[in-house]
This record gives structure tokens, sequence and C-alpha cells, in this order.
């Protein structure tokens, strides 16, 4: 019996049957980020990594200015012209081709390409599947074409490309963690200086596990809105008797308390949380320095108490999974990731129990919520990079 094809040689095949050709063949990764959530826009850190999970693309350059796709996972193609550009219904053809505008923009020589991609990355699980996509194909392009563009240029352009063309005014982690991603370490990036700094996460015994609460709540977007809003409150505040504070970057816990009674109760909570988070991740990366598995986790459920109570970003389908792993010594760290109001929460599990925690994890939700909650395992992976052939 012949053996079943893996992702990439599947997208290889594919490329040949429709183009006839050999491609490149690119690897673009998802990401989890451990710890250091709603920091970025406070010009604060955050503690990514790039995962196993993964955007693959094959890739060959064409002598006209046509560019022809086929999206595997929907089974879909799709063609453009570099000559013009307009947003396509389909929705998943405007992250390729906000990358493909951003390059023009900068006037660099770009001609056509035939691309074939697909992956592993679940869909709507706040793994960044759409910045695998645009921060491959930037890679891509970039060596097809010998476009000589630094790792960080890559990382600007797919971030521009999602916030101009496809209208997410994201930040520059997801794009920033798939290109700098290394197997078996953390980065952590100042998000003001866009500086950063690897650190050990090779753990052998351990996974990343995601608990999906399957969940979306319509509060996401504005509530997300809300809290920049605040953020930016407290530091006017503060900002009137200290010139030089931008951020709450800028702010310690010390200074922010002199002024707790001068803030609004519910802004100052906001401000709490975000200026513990960051003080939180830098204690974090000590922990990976000295091999501290134990603090790193405990410092994972502070974060989400704070998420929760503080930043109140949290739902009750998040608490109860975090909830469920608290007294279990075989999970070292647990907390909702992202956004808020739904999606996964990130947990650290040793592998031979995986199996045992996420059943009973999974019966106890379904009981509590009625509703299923999904299991993703991965780990901590390399960023984006070229595949060898065969």
């Amino acid at each position: 019996m012949s053996r079943l094809m893996n992702i990439p040689e599947t997208i290889e095949k594919k490329f040949k049957e429709l183009f006839g050709e050999s491609p490149l063949l690119i690897r673009s990764p998802g990401r989890v980020n451990l710890i250091g959530e709603h920091t970025d826009y406070n010009m604060g850190y955050v503690l990514p990594g790039a995962i196993d999970k993964a955007i693959y693309f094959a890739i060959s350059p064409r002598d006209d200015y046509r560019c022809r796709l086929f999206a595997t996972d929907m089974n879909e193609d799709f063609e453009f012209s570099l000559e013009g550009f307009s947003k396509s219904r389909k929705s998943w053809p405007n992250y390729l081709m906000g990358v493909a505008e951003q390059m023009k923009n900068r006037g660099l020589s770009l001609k056509g390409f035939n691309c074939v991609f697909g992956g592993d990355i679940p869909v709507g699980a706040g793994l960044s599947s759409s910045a695998a996509i645009e921060a491959g194909l930037a890679f891509s392009l970039n060596r097809i074409f010998n476009l000589g563009l630094e790792k960080l240029s890559l990382v600007k352009l797919s971030q521009q490309a999602e916030n101009e063309f496809v209208g997410v005014k994201c930040g520059i982690m997801d794009q920033y963690i798939n290109i700098f991603g290394k197997a078996g370490n953390l980065l952590r990036i100042d998000c003001r200086s866009l500086e950063n700094e690897y650190f050990p996460f090779n753990f052998e015994d351990i996974s990343v596990v995601l608990f999906d609460t399957g969940v979306s709540h319509s509060l996401a977007t504005s509530e997300y809105n809300q809290r920049r809003k605040e953020c930016n409150e407290g530091v006017g505040v503060i900002k009137k008797d200290f010139p030089l504070v931008e951020s709450l970057r800028d702010v310690t816990i010390d200074l922010l308390n002199e002024y707790k009674k001068k803030i609004d109760p519910v802004v100052f909570k906001r401000c709490r949380y975000a200026v513990e988070e960051n003080e939180r991740l830098l204690r974090a990366c000590n922990a990976l320095i000295s091999n501290d598995l134990n603090q790193f986790g405990s410092l994972m459920y502070q974060t989400h108490t704070g998420l929760s109570s503080d930043y109140q970003v949290s739902c009750p389908e998040l608490d109860y999974l975090v909830e469920l792993t608290k007294d279990n010594p075989r999970v070292y760290g647990s907390r909702m990731m992202g956004g808020g109001f739904g999606g996964c929460t990130i947990n650290l599990i040793e592998k031979n129990s995986i199996d045992e925690i996420r059943r009973s994890v999974s019966e106890a939700y379904s009981r509590k919520f009625r509703l299923n909650s999904k299991t993703y395992i991965t780990c901590i992976s390399g960023g984006t990079g070229i595949i060898p052939n065969n």
C-alpha cells in the first residue's frame, strides 16, 4: 500500500497538474502568544512562538503580469493582474493581492506568478492563518524575484497588506513571529522599538495545547476599540504631569498608583492590567532563562486573572476552561489567548497526560455549556522558510 501524501507533497502535486512545472516550496507557520496580551498597542512586549501548523506554498515566476492562485483548502482558483487591483468578494484572495500591491507600491521589480497554497492551521482558532498567508507570500515573492528585502521589511509589508488592502487594523506581532520564528524559542518583541530577543522554550515533555470554546461573542471588536481608548485616556491624565509618558509602556505600577484618585476607576483597572502584564512578561522571560516552567505557568494564570477581572475581556466559557486546569499538577499554565470574548485558552501540558486531560476537560465543558470544545496540540517551531525538494 502506498503511503498518504503529506500537505507539501499534495500542494506540489496540484501545482504540477495545473502549471506543468516544478515550483519553489515554502512553509509559513501559524503562531501562539504565550504571554503579553493587549500589550502591543500599549507599546509593551509580547512573547509569541511560531508553531508546527502552517500554510504551504508552491510558487513559480511568470514572464507576464498575471497572477494565478489556487487555494487547495477551498478548492477555488483566482486570477488577477499586477496592473490593477480590486478587492475580491471571496475574501481569501485579498490577503495575497494585498501583499502584491504593497510590493508594487514600493516600486519593486515584480512580475506575475503561479501559486498553489493550503495548510493545517485551524481557521478561527486565533493561530493567525491570515499572517501566515501574507508573510508566506511576501517571503516567496522575495525569493523567486530576488527582491533583496530584509526580514523586517517583509514583516512591515505583510502587516500593511492586512491593514490597508484587507482592512483589518492588526498589530505587527503575527507577521513578525511568522518571519522571525525559531524552533525551540519564543521571541520577545518590543512593540515600541521593534527590537527582539530569543528565549529558550525547549521543554521536550511539554506540549502547547489549545482548548477552543467554540464561541465568538459579538463584543470583541467594539470592546477591543474601547480598551484602546481607555488605556489612552489613562495615559493622557499622567502625561499632563509627565510629558515624556507616551504610552503605558512608560508607566510603572508605583506611578500609576499615585494617580488612582485622578483616573476613572474603570480606566484605572485597564491601565493596571496593562502595566502589570508588561512586568509579568519580563518576569516570564527570566523564568525561561532559569528553566522554571512552574514560575512561567503561574504567570500565565495571573495574566488570565488580570484579563478576566481588570481588563474584562474574558467570558464564562474561557474562565471555565482555565478553571478546569488549575488543580492539575500536569498542567503548568493556562490562560485565554487573543482579543477575548471567545476563542481558545492556551495551556502547557505534559505530553503523556494530554489525552486524559483533553477528555475530562471536554466532558466537563460539554456538561456545563452544551458545547463541544475542540483541542489543538502544537509545539514551538521555526519561522517561514524554504522546504528542500525531495
